[in-house]
């Protein structure tokens, strides 16, 4: 199942649902409001329009690739199950004691999420490991017998099983498991031990428990959805996009759902790292604004940064620490409550916020005419004329200007004394800046200068906001690829498929068994192949990563493995990349003070299939200038007010036509705003290139 010829990529975001056709290299692509009550009808919605674009049905569909925000906004919104955890005796209280880390040191009301799980639902059993996962104490299984009275009696619909030191042996969570499921036939139990073998108890009690908690909700959706694209005549498999950018089956995203927590914004890092390697640029951020989220991430070497830990729902905007940690392999990114329906409002001190609420697809922004009353960076870029009311997607949803005026006066204008005009501009100037300080942020924190990136913008609002934020970050140069406005879905339809497989061991470098090290490795190595031949019979590529650190330290970082069978000269090889590694982190290794003992604390193989490279291009960075007649008033933040722009549509361009700024190249899904400083040059591919005037 590696070349199909025809796939179709589903994005559910909090405001749109993208859909992608790729029929044998040709993109047909929609995009369709976000049913919240039925999420499975908006992407059948979407297909109909697709596959009637092509002239193809249902059946003809090779494979459907589906990436969704379900599961992030149930954790979120605290929509999921009722979930019991079970857990050791004197450990009940993990997952609301959390770190005791206080992330704003001087804050004297800090506010900490909530635990997705009650005290009164948390259950414990004693039994116990040591570190080294040998047995110190039976577990009591009298006591789990009485436990699934309890769960029965109480109506919970999930179950999640988190014992102490369960990473290095899942012998006691498989007895409970076992245990539990004869008493509980049907409930879904989740135990740390599948779900995150990773060391650190809080961290990965909250992942179980997180997918415990959203695994119902999930499951139902799922099922639903294939039963309805098979009443349409689709036969063709259905897989989902995990948080680390590769595709697994339906049932292990049934089984471990919270890896499809950031699946959506997955899918947009690897649509801009595939466009990065088609034009053969190592060094690309990527900008993915949608409805709801905006997003940054940072690309090298055409592959996204990943991590291994990423926090839901923080109550503090960029404060690590401040959310709830989901102990998984994703693609690192930043992510802010800045999308086109995030609300505007003024606090209590006169200045402009936006986000992170958002108006999203029901009721929407004030200008789609459709309930919305409060002001949304929407409703700014109308009033900013960046998108025409009369022709936004391509006229399917008519806009009203003045509703959008009403509200931003409302509630901004008229509490600071401002015109609409005025308070729309400083909606934008606050949501860009927000933008463009996320991503500094991000940037610094990963030792990288952001100036030095070339933008890659995609989202149905990115392309809107994009050379204003370069304007910001000192960028000189933004890449806006055909499709952008569904970037995410298209994403979808280049991702490989592959799973990374975890497992903490703590190893000294002093004292390594090279025997047993690849003996875990191989276990690990079946693992994510397991997963990977769900789906693919193609060649497999591994990477195997281990996260070291000297004794004693509080964290790790990331040392590359040589993929083969290790043997006892690689521990010094393995030694050296630390302190290499090190040092690039830090400034410099920590050599020859007091001896200190380097350790290995988690393991990581990453199995996936190889897919086909793009097409290499020649980024053109020069063309000849196109004569415009249409323009219209847009506001230009270097004029300080209305000017005209130029108006071209995107069909129209052929390689090499240049766009002197100030324009706007419009199209279905979105509108590629250009200020003043910028210019637009088409590329043979389609791509859209701003490029700095003075540079």
């Amino acid at each position: 199942m590696s070349t199909q010829d025809i796939r179709l990529g589903a994005d559910i975001g909090g405001t749109f649902t993208d859909i992608a056709l790729d029929l044998r290299g040709q993109i047909f692509s929609t995009k369709v409001l976000t049913n919240y009550a039925e999420p499975e009808q908006a992407i059948l919605d979407g297909i109909e329009i697709v596959t009637q674009q092509a002239g193809i049905g249902y059946s003809d569909i090779d494979i459907v690739i589906h990436g969704t925000t379900l599961a992030t906004n149930a954790l979120i919104e605290r929509r999921g199950a009722k979930t019991a955890l079970v857990t050791t005796e004197g450990f009940r209280d993990v997952i609301e004691m959390r770190t005791e880390n206080r992330f704003e040191q001087y804050d004297l009301n800090l506010k900490l999420p909530a635990p997705l799980i009650p005290r009164e639902d948390r259950f414990v059993v004693s039994g116990r490991l040591d570190a080294q996962g040998r047995e110190l104490q039976a577990l009591d299984e009298a006591r789990l017998n009485e436990l699934a009275e309890i769960i029965r009696e109480g109506g919970f619909g999930a179950v999640a099983i988190g014992f102490i030191h369960s990473y290095q042996n899942p012998i006691h969570e498989e007895r409970a498991r076992d245990i539990l499921a004869a008493k509980l036939p049907g409930l879904p139990i989740s135990i740390s031990a599948e779900v995150s073998p990773q060391m650190r108890e809080f961290e990965r009690f909250n992942t179980v428990c997180a997918n415990a908690y959203v695994r119902p909700q999930m499951e139902d959706y799922l099922v639903r959805l294939q039963s309805r694209l098979k009443d349409e005549g689709a036969q063709c498999p259905v897989f989902m996009i995990h948080s680390g950018g590769g595709l697994i089956s339906v049932e292990t995203a049934i089984e471990f759902p919270v890896r499809l927590v950031e699946s959506g914004p997955a899918g947009g890092a690897i649509f801009a790292a595939d466009v990065a390697a088609r034009f053969g640029l190592e060094k690309v951020v990527s900008y993915d604004m949608g409805g709801t989220t905006a997003k940054i991430c940072l690309i090298e070497d055409f592959t996204p940064q990943t991590a291994r830990t990423f926090e839901v729902a923080r109550t503090y905007r960029f404060c690590k620490g401040s959310g709830m940690p989901i102990s998984i392999p994703v693609i690192e990114m930043i992510e802010i409550g800045a999308g086109g329906g995030s609300i505007a409002w003024v606090d209590s001190m006169g200045r402009i916020q936006t986000g992170p609420e958002s108006a999203a697809s029901e009721p929407g922004p004030a200008c789609y005419a459709r309930g919305g009353e409060r002001p949304a960076i929407t409703d700014a870029d109308v009033m900013l004329g960046k998108i025409d009311p009369d022709n936004f997607a391509d006229g399917a949803i008519s806009l009203s200007k003045d509703a959008a005026a009403n509200a931003i006066a409302k509630d901004v204008g008229g509490k600071l004394s401002l015109t609409p005009l005025e308070a729309a501009f400083g909606i934008c100037e606050v949501v860009d800046e927000n933008m463009a300080n996320a991503a500094r942020v991000h940037a610094v924190e990963n030792g990288k200068n952001i100036s030095e990136n070339i933008m890659i913008a995609f989202g149905g609002a990115a392309p809107l906001h994009a050379a204003r934020l370069c304007e910001k970050l000192g960028v000189d140069q933004c890449l806006i690829p055909p499709g952008a406005g569904v970037g995410s879905a298209i994403g979808f339809l280049k991702a490989p498929f592959g799973y990374e497989g975890l497992a903490s061991r703590l190893v000294r470098l002093s004292d390594f068994d090279v025997d047993d090290v690849n003996s875990m490795l191989a276990g690990l190595r079946d693992t994510a192949e397991r997963f990977v031949r769900a789906g693919s019979d193609g060649e497999i590529q591994r990477e195997i990563t281990a996260f070291m650190r000297y004794q004693g330290q509080g964290w790790e970082i990331p040392v590359a493995i040589p993929d083969r069978k290790l043997v006892a000269s690689d521990i010094t090889l393995i030694g050296d990349r630390f302190s290499e590694s090190y040092a690039r982190f830090f400034g410099r290794a920590i050599d020859g003070l007091g001896g200190l003992e380097i350790e290995i604390v988690t393991w990581s193989m990453k199995a996936s299939d190889i897919r086909e490279k793009p097409n290499a291009a020649a980024l053109l960075t020069k063309g000849s200038a196109v004569a415009v007649s249409e323009t219209r008033a847009v506001f230009d933040p270097s004029s300080d007010g209305l000017c005209d722009s130029k108006i071209v549509e995107r069909s129209q361009l052929k390689a090499g036509d240049c766009v002197i700024g100030p324009a706007v190249i419009v199209e279905e899904e979105t509108s590629t705003v250009i200020t003043s400083p910028f210019d637009a040059i088409l590329q043979a591919d389609g791509t859209i290139l701003l490029t700095r005037k003075e540079a």
